[in-house]
């Protein structure tokens, strides 16, 4: 799951606010890709659900977020570059097995 967001920090209030959801993120097992966009490994279309129920009951009053699910299939094929140099894509964390 991605989560992408611009959201106003022009005021004082405004920063505290996009502080506070970027903060909620990471609470919630999010990890910075890019300012302003986070990533978080969901095992499960159910798991992704409660993710974004939380992230949607948090949405701050200004600014625009958005929420993409994606396979680990579909995260491996990402391109990622630093500069004109391409590098190795982060790989999705491995899934938990109960025995």
């Amino acid at each position: 799951m991605i989560a992408l967001f611009d959201l106003p920090v022009v005021t004082k209030r405004q920063r505290q606010k996009a502080t506070r959801f970027r903060i909620l993120l990471l609470k919630d097992g999010f990890c910075m890709l890019q300012y302003s966009v986070y990533a978080r490994y969901c095992a499960s279309e159910d798991v992704a659900k409660v993710h974004r129920k939380r992230i949607s009951s948090h949405l701050p009053d200004e600014g625009q977020i958005r929420i993409l699910s994606l396979t680990d299939k579909q995260f491996g094929k990402m391109e990622v570059y630093c500069g004109k140099k391409r590098e190795k894509t982060e790989p999705a964390p491995a899934q938990l097995e109960f025995l």
